[in-house]
């Protein structure tokens, strides 16, 4: 057997083996800005890629992306059931502090929830997957990546923005982890080092025949001798490491299908780093059937590799918006220039009115049930709903009778609205809008992810988890409102 190679290592295909835990739900994200490669090669006179790269918005970052996946893990599953959360990146939105407890503080998680930060490696996110299948708790798994590539390099078309989540636990899991197999490597094909903005890579040819070609090509050999079987018996192979061309030269020496392999997601997205695996294998369960096995795999700084049988439970549980309906909601006319605005790469002038003040740690505290899970309150005498949460009812003035009532994943409409062009924001004009919402309450939010000519009294909104600001090195974290978004035809 493979070193670190977890799973049944008995010859012939006898699935039932491997006990471990399994995929509960699962979610993905795809920023709805996109920017076309040809757009990026005109700009800069060098060769266009294919297609189109997701693009983070102004008031995104890798936390915000996480949440938005997780939610739609936890569509479908009760958050009273998480006992872990796990959160992968290699763009960490801060470098101390942990960002998983924004992430927790956004679902409204239980305090006795353990979090953790899981960096470093474009593997990460695997690797943070393959943890929690060892583990007897109940995890939820979010990954998510904002790949930043220097002009005129060729990481700045390949790269692009995305999140996954997944809840792993024990029962009736719609995946089950059949067997994994982990292999550390130390090498110099990609680095960046604390401050920098793009990492560096190594000659092209050392990379793909040294590190990925062979990682990749251990972790297949690895994963079969784990499970028993050969790589006739699997459905799917999910190969991903940051040189695509890896992936296509062990397919072909391992004679794998390439229909095994399934849409990369290269042209529509972009590499994900350490999302990439995840949001993949979120694309493969939207439309996996029951029996079909995936195989995972992402090399990095070595490679990790799971395992996984789909079971009935698929049919009934996938998540509420497939990968392919969250590559189909785009805006993909971003000019090059305002993509480097919103990657901080392009100095340009500051709006000119005061700057924000630093967000005070004590109230955001004290409010981080409404700034964090966006928690309103419901008077418990007259049904009454406030935004933010009161301690006495404006209808009928009862006193510290209040309960907790989530409104993140509630439908609004649009109330009434302005164009705010003297607004702090860094892509002006500022959408400020009155929205009331599915059962009662109302409240101010900005709207992100439109075009300002476009919104109209009426229109149909749910909430997303944003940056509104940076100042002082404080992320000011909170909600704002977007349009719908539809599912593909």
């Amino acid at each position: 057997m493979r070193a670190n190679a977890n799973g049944p290592a008995s010859g012939g295909q006898d699935w039932t083996l491997a006990k471990m835990q399994g995929i509960q739900s699962y979610g993905a994200y795809v920023p709805f800005n996109r920017i076309q490669r040809k757009t990026i090669a005109e700009a800069l006179q060098v060769r266009a890629g294919k297609g189109d790269r997701a693009v983070a918005g102004y008031d995104e970052d890798a936390a915000t992306m996480a949440v938005e996946a997780s939610r739609a893990a936890l569509a479908n599953e009760n958050p009273e059931s998480i006992a872990a959360l796990a959160f992968a990146t290699t763009s960490q939105p801060y470098q101390e502090k942990l960002n998983a407890s924004t992430i927790h503080a956004a679902l409204s998680l239980e305090p006795s929830v353990r979090a953790s930060d899981t960096t470093g490696s474009a593997r990460a996110g695997l690797s943070a997957l393959i943890a929690a299948s060892r583990s007897n708790d109940t995890t939820l798994v979010s990954m998510a990546d904002i790949r930043q590539g220097a002009p005129e390099g060729g990481a700045e078309q390949a790269g692009g923005d995305a999140a996954a989540a997944f809840v792993i636990g024990e029962g009736d899991a719609i995946a089950e982890v059949l067997a994994t197999y982990s292999e550390t490597l130390e090498h110099q094909a990609s680095w960046r080092l604390p401050g920098e903005d793009f990492s560096k890579t190594w000659e092209e040819r050392f990379s793909l025949q040294n590190v990925y070609i062979p990682l990749l090509s251990s972790a297949i050999e690895g994963l079969m001798d784990a499970a028993g079987t050969d790589i006739g018996g699997v459905t799917t192979f999910i190969l991903d490491s940051p040189n695509p061309r890896a992936a296509a030269a062990v397919t072909k020496s391992a004679r794998l299908s390439p229909d095994s392999s399934g849409d990369p997601l290269l042209e529509s997205v972009g590499h994900a780093g350490a999302a990439h695996a995840g949001l993949r294998l979120s694309a493969a369960l939207d439309t996996a059937e029951p029996g079909d096995i995936i195989a995972v795999i992402s090399a990095s700084d070595g490679v990790e590799g799971i395992l996984l049988r789909v079971s009935d439970a698929i049919t009934s549980n996938r998540a509420p918006a497939s990968v392919e309906d969250l590559i189909a909601a785009k805006r993909n006319d971003l000019s090059y220039t305002r993509f480097l605005k919103w990657r901080g790469i392009l100095p340009t002038e500051r709006p000119r009115r005061p700057d924000p003040n630093r967000p005070a740690g004590p109230p955001a505290f004290r409010r981080r049930k409404w700034k964090f899970g966006f928690m309103g309150s419901e008077c418990t005498n007259c049904g009454a709903r406030h935004l933010p949460p009161q301690d006495v009812c404006v209808s009928c003035g009862t006193q510290n009778a209040m309960k907790d009532i989530p409104f993140a994943n509630r439908m609004g409409k649009v109330a009434t609205f302005t164009l705010d062009r003297l607004a702090y924001t860094l892509q002006p004009p500022m959408v400020s809008t009155i929205i009331d919402f599915e059962g009662g309450g109302r409240v101010e939010l900005e709207i992100t992810d439109c075009d300002p000519e476009t919104v109209a009294i009426g229109d149909e909104v749910e909430m997303t988890f944003r940056r509104l600001f940076t100042a002082d090195g404080v992320h000011n974290y909170f909600w704002k409102a977007r349009p719908a978004r539809k599912s593909a035809d």
